[in-house]
């Protein structure tokens, strides 16, 4: 029985086999071999020319290098933030051509090395058009442009948001908005890296489709099991936006106190004033004590002995603090009239005077030590002694008291009774 047509057709036709594309690994250990098989090819004479031309280019290279650095580092001079600039804005353009610098160097060395293969015989524009040199070279940018994009979001970032700080009137949102800035910096700099390393791995030759998903799930079963650390995160995210503490305040929180220094993704950094940094996670801080929100105040507990008079005593600390007060090193950072609130208490050694001031935030301490100092002179000045604590006698205990006597005892044997 004869064949249809199309099935006569397909008997005819040839077998073909999908030609199978070499591996990265293959075609670099055969670009390697045919470079070492050219080299070994070359005469003695050949060679060191050769080897002398690359000294050259290799010295022009870096000339070229030194000389382009020393005229951006004159030219970047010229935009440096002068002495009082924040500290973050001190060598904000050194930091800035810090990615434009290094990939000029990167172009220049590139450069050099295309010029020193030139020179051995070997054409690298062929190699590069291959398929190992163009996965390279499209490798290779990806890592450079995901570096450069990182450091470029975190120094425009920083910049933005210190430019709105510095021009906010309201001093407690420029510090709100400098705690907010590293958490924002953070996010687009993972953002970004997360991105560069799924496309390098999709250049790769890897799947990134099944990737994602086993990253998917891997990132659950870590959900549950790092709980804590995104507990943080949300809290962290909550205290900078309900304003409950920033950069700059000074917080107690447990038995440790100071200035907050920074706050990251999910700890909050204080620094004691005797230097020592304390490091809370955010779901440790459960309580923030903020001593510098929006006003400070100080708080005077005096005490005087009974002996002194005690209106006389009030007149002297409402003139010192009015005084302080009309003070043109301390009127600007008081922001209420001086506040007597007389005698508070008393107790066994005298009697406890109380007043306040209230000032601009991390400015009490400052005001109520010199007006300490002040009304240390006007009570010595008004014969005014301060009352002095002391300690009450303590009953004698049963141990220090005198033995009641002791009745005689006797080792002699006691005496039988007769019978009667």
């Amino acid at each position: 029985m004869p064949l249809p047509p199309t099935a006569h057709v397909a008997a005819q036709a040839p077998v073909t086999t999908a030609a199978v594309q070499p591996t990265l690994a293959e075609q670099l250990t055969t670009f390697g071999r045919t470079t070492w098989d050219h080299l070994l090819s070359l005469d003695a004479r050949e060679a060191g020319l050769n080897f002398l031309l690359t000294i050259a280019v290799v010295m022009i290279a870096l000339g070229s290098l030194w000389l382009l650095r020393r005229l951006m580092d004159r030219w970047l001079a010229r935009f440096e933030a002068p002495a009082g600039a924040p500290s973050d804005l001190r060598g904000s353009p050194h930091k800035a051509a810090g990615v434009t610098w290094g990939l000029v160097r990167l172009l220049i060395l590139t450069g050099a090395v295309l010029v020193v293969v030139s020179v051995w015989g070997i054409d690298p524009w062929a190699w590069l058009s291959d398929g190992v040199g163009a996965r390279l070279l499209r490798l290779a940018l990806i890592v450079v442009l995901a570096t450069a994009l990182v450091e470029a979001a975190g120094f425009v970032i920083r910049r933005l948001v210190e430019g709105i700080a510095s021009r906010s009137g309201n001093r407690r949102r420029a510090a709100q908005l400098r705690t907010l800035g590293p958490l924002l910096i953070g996010s687009a700099q993972g953002v970004l890296v997360v991105i560069g390393l799924l496309t390098f791995l999709s250049e790769l030759g890897l799947k990134v489709g099944p990737l994602l998903a086993s990253a998917g799930v891997v990132g659950i079963a870590v959900g549950f099991g790092a709980q804590t650390i995104v507990k943080d995160f949300l809290t962290g995210l909550f205290l900078i936006a309900e304003d409950v503490v920033s950069v700059g305040d000074n917080v107690r929180i447990g038995d440790a106190s100071g200035v907050v220094e920074t706050m990251t993704v999910r700890t909050i950094r204080l620094r004691s004033a005797n230097g020592t940094l304390h490091i809370f996670p955010y779901s440790e801080a459960q309580v923030i004590h903020n001593r510098t929100k929006i006003f400070s105040s100080y708080l005077f507990e005096i005490l005087v002995n009974y002996e002194c008079d005690l209106d006389h005593a009030l007149q002297i600390m409402r003139r010192v603090g009015e005084d302080l007060s009309t003070d043109p090193a301390f009127k600007g950072t008081i922001n209420k009239p001086f506040e007597m609130l007389g005698v508070d208490k008393l107790g066994p050694a005298g009697a406890t005077l109380k007043a306040r001031v209230t000032t601009e935030p991390q400015a009490q301490w400052r005001v109520g030590r010199e007006y300490n100092r002040r009304l240390k002179v006007a009570f010595d000045a008004a014969g005014i002694g301060a009352a002095l604590q002391s300690l009450a006698p303590r009953p004698p205990s049963l141990d220090q008291s005198t033995p009641a006597p002791r009745e005689p005892r006797s080792f002699a044997p006691p005496e039988r009774r007769s019978p009667s």
